[in-house]
């Protein structure tokens, strides 16, 4: 009798193989296609054969969501400057890797209903997130290559975001305030 583990290595191991021997079938037949474009598929491929393993394993396999969440985002991301042609973004688009580790501990967390990994992966993806802004906003602003609007905008909303959280109009719990106020005199 076979365990668990080993039927989702074989179905992980069985998928790959199935899929690299489609496009090898879909090259012989399609040969004036041009393939280029659609390679950061593979990669997105490949990241979504973690999640299938985190489904197939169950609870115990939930830590596949973290390596799914990163090579699925860089072939996101791989895909974004194989259209745009813009890939000079990949220096400061590496920042997104932190952000895909947030997605992929919040996702983990989900999967297994547990709080405390939710709102770290949260913490994480926002980290990533204001990293992207800031190292994005450095880069596109000195080289200006792509779109003079985004990051400005972006920075604009970073800005924004601060300075709410900080007053507590986002609608963040305010901390008890008793210890600032003197007791009731008798």
């Amino acid at each position: 009798m076979q365990n668990h583990r080993s039927n989702t290595g074989a179905l992980v191991g069985g998928t790959l193989l199935i899929a690299f021997g489609m496009l090898s079938l879909a090259d012989q037949f399609f040969r004036g296609f041009n393939w280029g474009f659609l390679w950061p598929f593979i990669v997105i491929g490949v990241g979504v054969l973690f999640f299938v393993a985190m489904f197939a394993g169950g609870k115990q396999a939930a830590g596949f969501a973290i390596p799914g969440t990163i090579v699925s985002g860089v072939g996101l991301v791989l895909l974004f400057q194989n259209i745009t042609r813009h890939w000079e973004s990949m220096s400061y688009f590496w920042t997104l890797i932190i952000l895909f580790v947030g997605v992929g501990i919040y996702v983990m967390g989900a999967y297994t209903n547990d709080l405390g990994q939710k709102k770290s992966g949260a913490s994480v993806m926002k980290v990533g997130l204001i990293l992207f802004i800031i190292f994005g906003s450095f880069f596109e602003m000195v080289f200006s290559s792509f779109g003079n609007l985004i990051f400005p905008i972006l920075l604009i909303l970073l800005g924004a975001y601060l300075v709410l959280n900080r007053s507590g109009l986002l609608g963040k719990h305010k901390e008890d305030t008793a210890s600032d106020t003197l007791p009731p005199v008798s």
